[in-house]
């Protein structure tokens, strides 16, 4: 299964998961020390930019993530995001698919109104 993908200004390829199953591929492809997103809430893709990131690839991947995510599309609000790195994440026996757990994580707030222009721009 493919993932979403966008191709940043700056040539940056960043990938989203498309369900709980296809998140699990996208883990799997994650390196040490590219950066991962998800949001705050349940129902979100994983999204992995590919390589070092490039400034503005952060805000980038963090608006990409919150777009797709159940939070913004039943509450049309800003969107906490969280952002580690793959070496972060880790997984039990116990854990559904689609769930991971993370050692360090930095939160970013994604304005409602720069998930608008990203819809705008790249379609839904």
């Amino acid at each position: 299964m493919r993932f979403r993908e966008m191709l940043t200004d700056r040539g940056t390829i960043i990938f989203g998961g498309k369900s709980a199953k296809n998140n699990e591929e996208l883990i799997k492809q994650v390196e040490k020390n590219e950066e991962v997103f998800h949001t705050d809430a349940p129902g979100s893709p994983f999204v992995n930019i590919k390589g070092k990131a490039k400034k503005g690839d952060i805000k980038d991947a963090a608006i990409f993530c919150a777009a797709y995510s159940k939070d913004w599309k039943k509450n049309k609000k800003d969107v906490i995001v969280h952002r580690f790195k793959g070496e972060d994440i880790y997984k039990t026996r116990e854990m559904k698919i689609g769930t991971f757990g993370v050692k360090k994580i930095k939160k970013i707030k994604v304005k409602k109104e720069d998930i608008q222009e990203f819809l705008k721009k790249w379609g839904k």
